[in-house]
């Protein structure tokens, strides 16, 4: 191989006296030495022949070091590694360009593009190759950290799309005029809107109420104008607009963000209609405990003055019966006598009915008359009826079987039923009027027999959207204070505490409400005792019987019913006198007012007990005072008999007789 020989060895001739192919070889020189590009030359033998001066500024080289020495000399054993995949390639006659990184000795790693360039004559070996290269590493680097930053950006962007996107608050964002620019979906399920349907529209045209959007507007053109933005970062409540036009409320908080020279406002919105349901709950449930609290200390003033009552009243009733006993011979004044009796009878139902409602004790179940617990409702809100000009009709079946229940709490249902019937008509013009009717059930496939009762007022009626809701706890479609919204609900809960049920059975709007109140039907003897015939002076031959009460008037109205019945009776005027006729005479029966100055029938009964054992098995305890705790305990302690006032002559003959059994 010929020794390799630089193609700047040309030396510097002066171009004019120089012949034609000497200029353009120093031309061409010239202009290779001159390129941005760098330019080498190398021999079959991979020795440099030639080198530009941007290689040798690269290289780090002078042209008459660097001529004749090997690549691999120059570039280190690294770098060259880099190229011997090609080498065979380039030197068969084909062009290759390539690009990467390169590790040089002298210049540490760098990115380079290089194209070589085989030459030699046509059909004949090739004499050498041209290497053009590049130097793209600043290039490369700011490219690298470009494509690093756009991928963190990627990342970022990515990162609080997931967030926008998945965030549990309703995120919507506008520009500084106050157009939607971003409406995640948590804002589109709140608001009923999509996002294409918002975006580029004004805030206050999609979700604030129109009352609102003077007031929203003024805030923004004080903000345009450089003015103060007075919600900015503050956690605000206030209503918003649904796509239906209901409107809910919401809990926001709104923060301003500049970006590229522009302005946004991003509002974080909470829906907080549970909140405000629930503490609208608390406070019908806090309203409803005032309203317990009220009634139960009006319950007991009442329940005073009912068992004040009891005295007088249970002196009417038996001083009209006697009457009506001795005017056999005078039909005018038997049956004004009937009639004091009857009225007198009325209200002792009335206050027996209110002191069964308002007695706490645990639930006693028996057999339970449906009738009676209607009829017994009835003539306690009979004179609320009347002065509400609403007519009550009763239509009761004959003959319906005995239901075994707790008669106060079925009787709590149906004056439930009742008083909702009265306050669905308060607000009614025309007639009004409601009908109570009671019926039976044969057994049927599926269900048992039951007795039912059914209300039905002519009222507006229950609204559809209220149908589904009206047997919850608190839910009410009165008016504000006229009920808590408990009725229906503990109604339904003691109804199916007993095997039945209460239900709506209005079929549409306007046509009033019809309640249905089921109770199943089991084996079950009819309620109450038969008295003694009072008629038959010998039902209790030579029985003698102690009447003790404070009040001298009942204790006489007593013994008159007794001996009447044809009884030996004396009476006492306290338990001291009682226990002075008891160590002297001999009586079968004692009969005392539970409720006494000085000793009381729970004490006297202790005295009888320590004196005369037997005797104290047989004592009847005669009390109005049927809500006090000390007497339902002291009662359930002695198992004595007890006579609640105000009574007949009938129950006060059934007890005495039962007592003697």
């Amino acid at each position: 191989m010929d020794e390799p020989r630089s193609i700047t060895s040309l030396g510097r001739t002066r171009w004019s006296d120089a012949p034609a192919a000497t200029i353009d070889a120093r031309l061409g020189a010239v202009l290779l030495d001159n390129i941005t590009s760098r330019l080498a030359v190398i021999d079959p033998g991979q020795r440099y022949l030639y080198a530009n001066r941007e290689m040798l500024d690269f290289l780090g080289w002078s042209a008459e070091d660097l001529v004749g020495r090997r690549v691999s000399e120059v570039i280190g054993e690294t770098a060259y590694a880099g190229y011997l995949p090609i080498v065979e390639r380039v030197w068969s006659g084909e062009t290759i360009r390539i690009e990467g990184w390169v590790e040089f000795p002298s210049r540490g790693r760098r990115f380079m593009s290089e194209t070589f360039v085989p030459y030699g004559h046509a059909e004949g070996d090739i004499e050498l190759v041209a290497v053009f290269g590049r130097d793209h590493t600043e290039l490369k680097m700011r490219e690298v950290e470009l494509a690093d930053g756009l991928a963190q950006l990627h990342r970022s962007e990515a990162l609080k799309s997931a967030i926008f996107d998945h965030a549990f608050a309703a995120l919507v964002s506008t520009d500084a005029q106050g157009r939607i620019v971003e409406f995640n979906p948590a804002a589109a399920a709140m608001f009923g809107r999509t996002r294409a349907e918002v975006l580029g529209r004004p805030v206050s045209e999609v979700m604030i109420p129109e009352r609102f959007r003077p007031a929203h507007e003024a805030g923004m053109r004080r903000m345009q104008g450089g003015g103060e933005g007075r919600v900015m970062g503050k956690r605000l409540e206030m209503h918003a607009l649904r796509a239906d036009g209901s409107e809910f409320p919401m809990e926001m908080v709104l923060w301003r963000t500049a970006a590229g020279g522009a302005v946004f406002y991003t509002a974080s919105i909470a829906d907080v209609s549970e909140r405000h349901d629930a503490a609208r709950q608390i406070e019908r449930q806090r309203e409803a405990l005032r309203q317990s609290e009220k009634l139960s200390a009006m319950g007991s003033l009442l329940a005073g003055v009912a068992h004040e009552l009891n005295n007088p009243l249970a002196i009417v009733m038996g001083r009209a019966s006697l009457l009506e006993e001795k005017c056999d011979d005078h039909p005018a004044l038997k049956a004004d006598a009937a009639r004091i009796r009857e009225a007198a009878e009325r209200c002792g139902r009335i206050v027996r009915t209110f002191l069964d409602m308002a007695r706490n004790r645990p639930s006693r179940r028996g057999p339970v008359s449906l009738n009676e617990m209607a009829r017994a409702a009835a003539e306690m809100l009979l004179y609320g009826y009347q002065t509400h000009d609403i007519a009550l009709d009763l239509a009761l079946a004959e003959g319906l079987p005995a239901v075994q229940a707790d008669a106060d709490q079925i009787g709590q249902v149906v004056m439930n039923l009742l008083v909702n019937a009265q306050q669905a008509l308060s607000g009614t013009d025309g007639e009004r009027r409601v009908r109570v009717e009671t019926g039976f059930r044969a057994a049927a496939a599926g269900s048992g027999a039951a007795v039912w009762l059914r209300v039905h007022d002519n009222g507006p009626g229950v609204p559809g959207a209220a149908r589904s809701r009206l047997f919850e706890p608190f839910f009410t479609t009165k008016a504000e204070g006229a009920g808590t919204g408990l009725g229906l609900a503990v109604s339904r809960s003691l109804a199916r505490d007993h095997g039945g049920d209460v239900e709506l059975e209005t079929p549409a709007e306007g046509a009033g409400a019809s309640f249905l109140f089921s109770l199943p039907v089991v084996a079950a003897e009819a309620a109450g005792v038969a008295p003694p015939n009072s008629s038959e002076p010998g039902a209790a031959p030579q029985a003698r019987l102690l009447v003790v009460d404070d009040e001298a008037d009942l204790a006489a109205l007593m013994r008159d019913m007794l001996e009447g019945a044809g009884y030996e009776v004396a009476t006492a005027e306290s338990g001291a006198v009682a226990l002075e006729l008891l160590d002297t005479a001999r009586f079968d029966a004692v009969v005392s007012d539970l409720r006494m100055p000085d000793m009381d029938g729970a004490g006297l009964w202790r005295e009888v007990s320590a004196r005369h054992p037997m005797l104290a098995q047989r004592m009847l305890f005669v009390t109005g005072d049927t809500l006090s705790p000390d007497a339902r305990q002291f009662l359930k302690a002695s198992r004595g008999l007890e006579l609640d006032k105000p009574f007949s002559k009938a129950d006060l003959l059934a007890r005495v007789a039962k007592l003697l059994e």
